[in-house]
């Protein structure tokens, strides 16, 4: 009978996320405000480049959010109404409604269960005439099945968006994430890998299609009163480009941090046979935002690591297929069953040691319940 570590609450909780802001960031904050440059000027030019360095130096449009990122992503490659867009069920909402927004309709598929990312075999059965891309979510910071996808996408002329929202500095078989399709969009905000306060960049695959979305950014121009196109106010400000340029530095120890804390958890984890640890695709380099496991009696031991002290969360409970926006009856096994076993455990690189092994031995205490 395997033995159960004795866990007594102790305060404070473990969180289930950690927020990384200190002097370096409200220093380039005043900077930034004594300069009387606020909205979209050298700062955020000086991020779009620096973080342009982590993705095989593609150009890269900042914006104000994740969503707009991935709007402004599909409406620079074309995609509007009448389309159809390939995309998982199980990931945030904002990966459907980025596509509505365009005027074109989603279709959900299903997952790879191993790795909770879009199943290939799924989108190949999903094309048809009017589908103009496919949305791979690199979810939980873990790469998408990218091999397989892109030689789908270009098998059917399709552009491949890819929402890299939770993975920054992933990377597959050592190309970085976010440099697989015709446009990436990757997402700031505050409980992301790294935060600029709230923001958004696109990463493009050329110029031209940088281009493009500079111009939907700021009100269809580049130059002022030069209005091209229609256009949006998405802008980035000075403000929380700065804040994202002191970010961007820390992010790799930050990743490097993230990834020892999931090593521990599954090597404290793994003996468990009531709890599925995650499994790394080979050639991935995850970046582990969440660290989300598989429980059957995922509410029963939530409520008993929170007795304990340690904070969880659930991404996510009800498939964006399932949600009043969209209401669709639509047979996705693996989904459904993913959206109520998942259970994501504290590993952010605020964590210290002794509270990744308290987040193990809560685990093993609740399961034995």
């Amino acid at each position: 009978m395997t033995s159960v570590p004795e866990v007594v609450r102790v305060d404070p909780e473990v969180p289930a996320t950690g927020v990384l802001v200190g002097d370096e960031e409200r220093a380039a904050v005043d900077r930034v405000l004594a300069s009387g440059m606020l909205a979209q000027g050298p700062e955020v030019a000086a991020f779009e480049a620096e973080f342009s360095e982590h993705v095989g130096g593609r150009p890269c449009v900042a914006v104000n959010s994740g969503t707009s990122a991935l709007l402004l992503g599909l409406l620079a490659v074309g995609v509007g109404p009448g389309d159809e867009v390939v995309v998982p069920s199980f990931s945030f909402a904002a990966t459907a409604n980025a596509v509505a927004l365009t005027g074109a309709r989603p279709v959900f598929v299903d997952i790879d269960p191993a790795q909770f990312c879009l199943d290939p075999s799924a989108v190949r059965a999903a094309i048809t005439e009017r589908t103009a891309a496919i949305m791979p979510v690199h979810l939980y910071g873990h790469p998408a099945a990218m091999t397989a996808l892109t030689e789908i996408a270009a098998a059917h002329g399709l552009a491949l968006v890819e929402d890299a929202a939770q993975a920054h500095l992933a990377s597959l078989d050592g190309r970085p994430v976010g440099t697989f399709g015709a446009v990436a969009a990757f997402s700031f905000y505050p409980t992301k890998n790294m935060t600029t306060g709230e923001g958004g960049l696109v990463v493009c695959a050329d110029e031209e299609t940088a281009r493009r979305v500079r111009l939907l950014r700021n009100q269809g121009m580049e130059r002022r009163y030069a209005n091209e196109i229609l256009g949006y106010n998405m802008r980035m400000t000075d403000l929380h480009a700065a804040i994202g340029r002191v970010q961007l530095r820390r992010l790799p120890a930050w990743t490097m941090a993230r990834r020892e804390n999931a090593r521990v958890l599954t090597e404290g984890l793994e003996h468990l046979g009531a709890v599925a640890v995650p499994r790394v695709a080979p050639g991935a380099q995850p970046v582990w935002h969440q660290y989300t496991v598989r429980v059957p009696d995922r509410d029963r031991v939530a409520a008993s690591l929170e007795e304990l002290g340690v904070r969880t969360g659930v991404y996510y409970p009800t498939p964006i297929h399932r949600l009043p926006a969209y209401d669709l009856d639509l047979d996705l096994p693996h989904t459904a069953v993913a959206a109520s076993e998942v259970l994501s455990l504290p590993v952010h690189p605020a964590l210290t040691r002794a509270q990744v092994e308290r987040v193990v031995a809560g685990v093993a205490l609740a399961v034995a319940r």
